[in-house]
């Protein structure tokens, strides 16, 4: 059977979501995405490949998945209509998704190309209100209230000293196997004066990949800086000793999404996937990040 790979570019609010990856009874992202590709495709074996396997209650704005679909089910898409299979597909998941998931754009992904191993990286958003008369009740489920006043300043300085390529250890849930080696190459908070997010206090969080609750733990390490329980260079010391702080507290999901995912011109992303594929270890700190 001959096979096209589909990039896919989609949306969604994670708040009634047990988050990306599918799991028996429960309600997930990918087991909706699966259930519309399976009945506008008449494919039901289809396997879908994501950019970041996002945790319950996490939204996204720019997450990517690839799909392998049957060539002949794909040049079939458009039936008698002059659209084309891309359009077609859109319109057609559009009509059997729930209204809480969205595929944006559909294309025919380039030679080589991975959603989860070709990317170069991915940025998250962290929102926060701080202040009651800001407290906007239709974005109840995107951002975190917060009853303390958060010194912005703080936050930022602290996270400062996290960047670059570290073990993030003390910041990860432990997996038998997997590294917690990563480059952070952006962590700030702001408080945008103009904008959706007037007034909030928001962290731009960017790297080539997170392990497991990395962006939430380091969010709520953030946080207790910005109240003033712990000092500025507090992150940085968990950051050295490499093992988690039982009063380091994770942030709760539905203040985080995830903006984008980047990749690399299209013909290099096959020769990224291979690249990100290669185990990473301890021993990758002690060479250059690029």
């Amino acid at each position: 059977m001959s096979l096209v790979r589909l990039r896919l570019d989609l949306a969604y609010d994670g708040a009634d979501f047990a988050g990306w990856a599918r799991q028996p009874g429960l309600r997930t992202v990918e087991a909706a995405l699966l259930e519309a590709l399976a009945r506008v495709l008449r494919q039901p074996a289809v396997q879908v490949t994501v950019a970041g396997r996002t945790d319950a209650g996490v939204h996204a704005r720019g997450q990517v998945a690839h799909v392998d679909v049957d060539a002949q089910a794909w040049a079939s898409i458009p039936g008698r209509s002059s659209r084309t299979p891309e359009e077609s597909l859109v319109i057609r998941l559009t009509g059997v998704l729930p209204p809480d998931v969205v595929v944006h754009r559909v294309s025919v992904a380039p030679p080589g190309f991975d959603a989860r191993f070709s990317a170069l990286r991915r940025l998250y958003a962290y929102r926060v209100c701080d202040e009651a008369t800001l407290r906007d009740p239709l974005r109840r489920a995107s951002v975190l209230w917060h009853r303390r006043p958060l010194d912005v300043d703080a936050m930022d300085a602290a996270c400062r000293m996290l960047l670059g390529r570290h073990d993030f250890a003390a910041f990860c849930k432990p997996r038998e196997g997997a590294t917690t080696i990563r480059t952070l190459e952006a962590l700030s908070w702001t408080r945008p004066a103009q904008g959706a997010d007037e007034g909030l206090v928001v962290a731009r969080v960017q790297a080539d990949a997170f392990c497991h609750s990395m962006v939430r733990a380091l969010v709520g390490a953030s946080l207790a800086v910005g109240e003033g329980r712990r000092p500025v260079t507090w992150p940085a010391a968990l950051l050295a000793g490499r093992k988690r702080d039982p009063g380091s507290a994770v942030a709760p999901a539905h203040g985080l999404t995830l903006e984008e995912v980047t990749y690399p011109p299209d013909d290099e992303v096959g020769l990224r996937a291979e690249q990100t594929r290669a185990i990473r270890s301890a021993e990758d700190l002690d060479r250059p990040c690029g």
